[in-house]
């Protein structure tokens, strides 16, 4: 079933000029932004003035659009003159708004319905703010977009919108407009930000966290409308459960896609379906024939199974504090391992009482101590005022030693509790509205992004680990169905044993001489590795028919057969007969927050 999403603001016929021609065409920033919308994926209804009769122009959007709004001739249709100069400089010759200046609340049609509410820029800024209200009070996500010369004349009419919406568009001008400065620009926790920067991409901006997204290299034609497809198309996938810097990057690929076209033509182009992940460079490919060995293999693997999360390290059945373990817990779970000399050194090992644990099992049961000697300090609020002689002490080894990512491990915690807090909400309070929801799966990972420590990840590595636990215990504290998709959870491990099995070649030479050395990579390299370790896992969990989290386990138990430091054990390992024995490889080495 596609998203619904709603769109106010209609179409224009416009006259281009650009590279010494002069076109007359569809335009209009609501007929962009809800056919890029459409193209992404969405079911949507554009709600603006509908010409009687239809100009030609207009004939093939209103084919695949559910256009709302009352009847007008089509002189009465806003009209824009438009002048591209290059070098990203505009100059609006003519504009008249017509009909759609007295767009509002009134227009809303009584039997439409939407999961997100975009609104254009209006020519009276309260009109746009009164339709954020209206929806927002109705419990729909909004979002809206600005313009240059609003933001000078009523910047406080602006701020309030950006307080109102849920999603916020602007362009790099307009952000120093409102916020004095571009590094100054942020927003409230919950709600996203996205600053578009011309050719050099967008800056994503989740509450306090900011990634910058880089712009796509094409040979531009008609830049007409390039924002309002970025818009229409991030909208849509997050309607779709996409994770915002996914959304941007299929934003920047469609806006520069439309740039090399006349008008909207290429959002009338039919979407070519694929990977939510754009593609990276070449260097690094999924071998699709060793994913159907390994797959075949694991069908028949009774040990492919998922674990419980229980057991010595992990809260018994029901324990009262056992969702904020979890929560806080998977929060950490990245970077054990040191660097010296810009080379990986070694796995983190730590003594803890009388045993000497490894990397993730150290980590539950540090924090198992911790919810023994003091439950309340893993609550969002807990986190939230740790100090570091707090942190110190409750992940502190038995003999003195610490995390090698320590100082990383406390902000993330810190980053946790402030952004919860903010927000107002608990562990189980995500879980209910999860399970409210007729996709829990895809509304628990759309709030974790909000979250520090999970958020920041486009991946959701530690999001989709969490989920897999909260669905896996004893309690059932997630109730997704086996019909919602889950994604990989590609740690460090799982990267090895692709590299390693053969599911994923290096084919860049130097790349593959950089992973075997183990040194650290630039954060490109180390991206592509990953994403296509991704891609593989989503092949190999569906040819095998088994769960993710079967896969994802198994996977992470074949570290022992598999480590890091020693030579693999691969007579005890399942899938030795059909692994490509590549044992020189290793995982990226990259210090992250991630995994």
């Amino acid at each position: 079933m596609s998203e619904r999403v709603v769109v106010f603001g209609g179409a224009s016929l416009d006259t281009l000029h650009f590279r010494g021609q002069t076109v007359r065409s569809a335009g209009g920033a609501g007929l962009y932004t809800a056919l890029a919308a459409h193209r992404a994926g969405a079911q949507v209804t554009m709600v603006g003035p509908v010409p009687d009769p239809m100009p030609a122009e207009l004939a093939s959007v209103a084919e695949r659009l559910d256009w709302r709004g009352p009847s007008v001739p089509p002189a009465r249709l806003p009209s824009f003159e438009i002048a591209h100069l290059g070098g990203g400089k505009t100059e609006m010759r003519s504009a008249q708004s017509r009909a759609e200046a007295d767009l509002g609340i009134d227009w809303v049609p009584a039997d439409v319905s939407a999961d997100w509410v975009y609104c254009i820029p209006l020519v009276d800024p309260h009109r746009q703010l009164e339709v954020l209200r209206y929806f927002a009070d109705r419990g729909r996500k909004t979002a809206c977009g600005t313009y240059s010369t609003v933001v000078a004349e009523e910047p406080e009419t602006v701020r309030q919108a950006l307080t109102v919406a849920d999603v916020f568009f602007c362009n790099e001008s307009e952000a120093v407009g409102l916020f004095g400065e571009l590094d100054a620009a942020r927003t409230e926790p919950g709600r996203l930000l996205f600053v578009t920067r011309s050719a050099r991409g967008v800056r994503v901006i989740q509450g306090d966290y900011v990634t910058e997204v880089p712009g796509v290299t094409v040979e531009e034609l008609d830049p007409t409308g390039a924002g309002d497809t970025f818009c229409g198309t991030v909208l849509a996938r997050l309607a779709a459960g996409e994770h915002p810097i996914v959304a941007a990057r299929q934003g920047v690929a469609a806006a520069a896609e439309m740039v090399t076209a006349v008008g909207p033509a290429a959002l009338l182009r039919k979407r070519t379906p694929g990977s939510s992940h754009p593609a990276l460079d070449g260097g690094v490919v999924v071998d699709d024939e060793q994913v159907a060995r390994v797959a075949a293999e694991l069908a028949k693997l009774d040990e492919v199974t998922p674990f419980n999360f229980t057991g010595r390290d992990f809260p018994a059945p029901d324990h009262p504090y056992a969702l904020d373990f979890f929560f806080a817990a998977t929060v950490q779970q990245f970077g054990f391992w040191s660097v010296v000399d810009g080379r990986f050194d070694a796995p983190a090992v730590l003594r803890l009482e009388d045993r000497d644990l490894k990397g993730s099992d150290y980590l539950w049961a540090a924090y198992h101590r911790w919810l023994n000697d003091d439950p309340a300090g893993l609550t969002p609020r807990g986190q939230r005022d740790l100090d570091v002689e707090t942190f110190v002490q409750r992940l502190e080894s038995s003999d003195g030693h610490r995390l090698p990512a320590h100082a990383l491990h406390l902000q993330q915690a810190q980053a946790y509790g402030r952004d919860l807090t903010a927000l107002g909400w608990q562990p189980a309070e995500m879980a209910a509205l999860a399970n409210a929801d007729p996709r829990p799966l895809r509304r628990f990972l759309s709030l974790l992004d909000h979250v520090g420590g999970f958020k920041e990840d486009p991946l959701r590595k530690k999001s989709v680990l969490l989920a897999l636990i909260l669905r896996q215990r004893p309690e059932g504290f997630l109730a997704f169905s086996d019909s919602e998709p889950v994604p990989p959870v590609v740690d460090y491990h799982i990267q090895r044993s692709c590299l390693r099995i053969g599911l994923v070649r290096v084919t860049d030479p130097d790349l593959r001489r950089r992973v075997t050395d183990r040194q650290i990579l630039p954060s490109s390299d180390e991206e592509r590795i990953r994403q296509t370790c991704y891609r593989a896992m989503e092949q190999l969990q569906s040819a095998s028919g088994r769960s993710m989290g079967a896969v994802d386990w198994f996977f992470f138990q074949n570290r022992r057969r598999c480590p890091e430091m020693t030579e693999p054990v691969c007579g005890q390992c399942p899938l030795d007969s059909v692994c490509a024995h590549d044992k020189a490889l290793f995982q990226p080495v990259v210090r992250t927050t991630f995994y």
